[in-house]
């Protein structure tokens, strides 16, 4: 997917993203973003250059109550024709501000599987897990960003000021000012959920755009975003704790023996 030149704004990306997934939706396709450093070399997204409305959106809502967050959740990835090619699940874990811990495995993609039920809850039906040593992790203890891949034997260690901003993660762990890194805008009701438009306003961001589906209690159920590479991806959570003590150590992270580290903490 070619990118708009700088300046030229989401008029035109934002309908094509929302047709997308809109059609991906009628058709029970569902998908995630794993988020992961942007690769070097991917091409920038455009910045939003018109303003988003400045009245409080139900995800402002929710993240002004929220505290805690731990869930698990289900992920797949849809490529440029909506057709999946990855699975994945794990549990994300958050304390504002600043804090989080994203596990992912991947899962094996069943021919035809469908990643959600009927009525958009995620199906009872697993998929097998990759092996204990497969999947990454991603932790930003409030002063440190680690990026651990167990396939590689890999950490990534940044300080938070340095590291992107304008990550989902890091939007829902209050990391970075809402309204300062991203712009956002109403995107309408659709499958019981009010969904909210967000574009990161830096070149720099690790996502093009995305989508936050909020249930009629005002918790948020959906993820759904469109990467570097054009591929539509969602988040679907469940067994989702608001608002609940999390211990300290589940922001603690210590490289493995053995792991191959690159960059330099802050102390």
């Amino acid at each position: 997917m070619n990118c708009p030149e700088p300046g030229t704004g989401p008029s035109t990306e934002r309908p094509n993203m929302l047709k997308r997934i809109s059609t991906m939706m009628a058709a029970g396709t569902t998908a995630v973003v794993l988020l992961a450093p942007a690769a070097q070399g991917a091409t920038p997204p455009a910045p939003a250059a018109a303003a988003a409305s400045q009245a409080p959106t139900p995800l402002d809502r929710y993240l002004r109550n929220l505290k805690t967050l731990r869930v698990s959740f289900l992920q797949t990835v849809a490529d440029v024709h909506g057709a999946e090619v990855g699975r994945s699940s794990g549990t994300l874990v958050v304390e504002r501000p600043g804090k989080f811990r994203w596990d992912i495995q991947p899962q094996s993609v069943a021919p035809g599987a469908a990643a959600t039920s009927a009525g958009g809850r995620v199906g009872a039906e697993k998929q097998p897990a990759g092996s204990a040593g497969s999947g990454q992790l991603m932790v930003s203890d409030g002063r440190n960003l680690w990026y651990y891949d167990r396939d590689l034997e890999q950490v990534t260690v940044r300080p938070v000021t340095a590291a992107l901003s304008a990550t989902p993660a890091m939007l829902l762990s209050g990391a970075v000012d809402v309204r300062k890194n991203f712009t956002e805008s109403s995107a309408g009701a659709r499958e019981g959920l009010d969904w909210v438009y967000v574009e990161p306003r830096s070149a720099a961001a690790d996502f093009k755009s995305a989508l936050f589906g909020i249930d009629g209690k005002g918790e948020l159920q959906r993820m759904i975003l469109e990467d570097k590479l054009g591929q539509i991806v969602t988040i679907l959570f469940h067994d989702v704790e608001v608002n609940v003590p999390v211990p300290a150590k589940e922001f603690a992270f210590t490289p493995p023996p053995g792991a191959d580290v690159i960059g330099t903490p802050a102390q």
